[in-house]
């Protein structure tokens, strides 16, 4: 009956670490999704201010204004992969292996 305990208690360690690395992932997709938004919010503000105030500058503003939109872009691109990375590879649960691995041979 020991036995059938201790793989249910490892099965209940699987599962937390499993429920913790998704949560960690949606927040990570989300946060970044938010920081983008709000950058982007910014971005485009101060773009329509400074080309009412100079509107000779449009091309040059509106260039910068596509990089910089582009860098801004990769940040949740990045978080995204991140996540894909812990969801499937994930090395916490490689971790939880290695200890359940352990603590089974010096038994």
């Amino acid at each position: 009956m020991q036995n059938v305990i201790n793989i249910i208690d490892v099965a209940r360690l699987i599962a937390s670490v499993q429920g913790m690395t998704a949560i960690a992932a949606a927040l990570l997709i989300g946060l970044g999704a938010l920081g983008t938004a709000i950058g982007f919010g910014l971005l485009g503000g101060k773009f329509l201010e400074s080309s009412a105030r100079q509107p000779e500058m449009i091309k040059q503003l509106r260039n910068l204004m596509f990089l910089l939109a582009g860098l801004i872009d990769v940040i949740p691109m990045i978080g995204v992969g991140i996540a894909l990375y812990i969801t499937f590879a994930n090395p916490f649960a490689g971790a939880v292996a290695r200890y359940i691995m352990e603590r089974s041979a010096g038994a």
